[in-house]
């Protein structure tokens, strides 16, 4: 990856000596053509050149940003130099300007009211058009600068996610060689996560994917991707319900509804009893402590997994090797599946904009991906060993429920969607509140109505299809296949067009290449295996 990064450029960072505060303000007013001459210091992003019109702001979507933001503003850090106690690490200085100023603020502009962190405007915003049940979009959580180990924590848990419990079932469908695909992923996206990276250091604006998709492809480019995160987001929320009513249902195998003659049988109890259980979390106002919670997804990964090996050493299932070498019918499942592993891209840009080195981005990626690697490929090959053909799409099932550590998987990935759910739907619900008259977001009702309707949707899905690996393959190959290999590549080769090498322009063409045939394939033969 160093080798990479060397090819692919250097960091484009400068360090100048800045004058006074009052200095500083005077030259916040100054024209853009004055900005050659402004001192910016090492930490924020010099602009190479610009791509939009700094006359043109973009309309929608506005909140990404801070809506984003939420997985990575509380991220507590270990700091075994004061006690060893957990600190949340808050630079108040970010907290200090005005957030309204701080939102009217260009998307192009270059020159930051606070000059001595990593910029955190976004394009103009009318607040009013943007709320949570009526309030400001800044009750969201402000951007805050990361140290390196809460950054890695942040990158680290948007890697490791739910993927995890489909990892045995891919390896069985694809066969072992297949599982050599998880690592070819990783690469791969390790890669792209670095091209997103150059993509942000070509304007000190550019701090979301949305705004990388602007200055790529004009603002077609970023409603474009953002459509895409969001469809993203909202169907993992519907693989959370899914994976709630799945393990549910097999706690409670005897559970059912008979309703004015519709019977309901312990699937379509529990999604429902599910869905009611989570509706408040995506009401809630402020997110904050359900993102404090959150943090501790890859806690949670890593309690399910040690109950995977306590349950393959005391019990009787052991560890029996089986299954096929290569499976090439089954194998777009496979590609699907280990492709939903390494859906994080979403949030990098977000994370490489909060950090306060951001030149350390790029082992922080490495890291984050060879830890996720290593622990998806280490469950893959315990779980279809000690599962075998039998194997379901999601472990847990597996797990006999006579044993603790059976129940305690089961119970912990029930519980930990209720907190993943409501971070998963604000951004989406935040972005159509966006495209509600100001007027209809003065009452608590609309955002209300939103919100609800987005949970009742996501059940009505999740009842219709209740696939949990097919639609895992679904959302890997359509969706993360695009915005994690092919979307990257694209957007760089347009942003550094005129500047790239043969063997830059080949390497991201190949990346795309491949991007697109592994979308194709895998996204029909996820839609075929839903239908038999």
């Amino acid at each position: 990856m160093k080798q990479l990064e060397e090819e692919f450029g250097m960091d484009r960072a400068i360090e100048i000596e800045t004058d006074d505060e009052d200095d500083e303000a005077e030259r916040v007013c100054h024209d853009n053509d004055d900005d050659n001459e402004s001192d910016i210091t090492g930490l924020s992003r010099v602009p190479s050149h610009d791509f939009m019109d700094p006359d043109i702001a973009p309309s929608w979507p506005q909140s990404y940003r801070q809506s984003m933001d939420m997985y990575t503003s509380v991220t507590p850090s270990v700091s075994f130099i004061k006690g060893g106690s957990f600190l949340i690490q808050t630079d108040r200085r970010s907290q200090a300007p005005d957030i309204e100023s701080s939102l009217s603020k260009s998307l192009l502009s270059a020159t930051n009211s606070d000059i001595d962190i990593v910029p955190t405007s976004i394009p103009p915003i009318k607040l009013s058009s943007v709320s949570v049940f009526g309030a400001s979009i800044s009750e969201l959580p402000m951007p805050q600068q990361c140290s390196y180990s809460q950054s890695l924590l942040n990158a680290t848990n948007a890697l490791c996610g739910i993927g995890i419990l489909s990892t045995p079932f891919a390896l069985k469908e694809g066969g072992w060689i297949g599982i050599l695909l998880l690592f070819l992923f990783g690469i791969i996206a390790c890669f792209t996560g670095i091209l997103l990276k150059r993509c942000l250091e070509s304007s000190s604006q550019l701090q979301t994917y949305p705004d990388i998709g602007q200055a790529a492809f004009g603002l077609g480019g970023r409603i474009c991707i953002a459509i895409i995160l969001y469809i993203e987001l909202y169907s993992s929320c519907v693989e959370f319900l899914i994976m709630m009513s799945d393990n549910l249902s097999a706690t409670f195998p005897n559970a059912h509804l008979d309703i004015s003659g519709i019977h309901l049988d312990s699937y379509q109890t529990c999604a429902i009893v599910a869905t009611l259980v989570i509706l408040p979390t995506v009401w809630l106002r402020n997110l904050s402590m359900l993102s404090y919670v959150s943090i501790c997804g890859v806690m949670t990964l890593i309690l399910v997994v040690l109950c995977l090996v306590w349950v393959g050493v005391v019990s009787d299932f052991g560890f029996n090797p089986s299954g096929k070498a290569l499976n090439f019918s089954h194998l777009p499942i496979t590609i699907g599946i280990y492709s939903f592993c390494y859906g994080g891209h979403s949030v990098f840009p977000n994370i490489y904009s909060s950090m306060e080195n951001p030149s350390q981005f790029p082992s922080i990626l490495a890291i984050s991906f060879a830890i996720s690697c290593l622990l998806y490929a280490g469950v893959a090959v315990l779980g279809f060993l000690m599962f075998g053909e039998a194997t379901d799409p999601q472990f847990t099932l597996n797990l006999p429920t006579r044993l603790i550590a059976s129940r305690i998987a089961g119970w912990a990935v029930v519980v930990a969607p209720l907190t993943k759910f409501g971070l998963s739907m604000t951004p989406v619900a935040l972005a159509l509140e966006e495209l509600l008259p100001s007027d209809q977001l003065a009452s608590h009702t609309m955002p209300i109505l939103i919100r609800t309707s987005l949970v009742v949707s996501t059940l009505v899905v999740a009842l219709t299809v209740p696939y949990f690996g097919s639609m895992m393959a679904l959302i890997g190959s359509l969706l993360i296949m695009l915005m994690s290999l092919v979307l990257p590549c694209a957007c760089y080769m347009r942003i550094e067009q005129g500047r790239l090498t043969k063997f830059q322009i080949t390497v991201c063409s190949i990346v795309m290449g491949v991007g697109i045939c592994c979308a194709a394939i895998g996204t029909y033969s996820a839609v075929a295996s839903m239908g038999t």
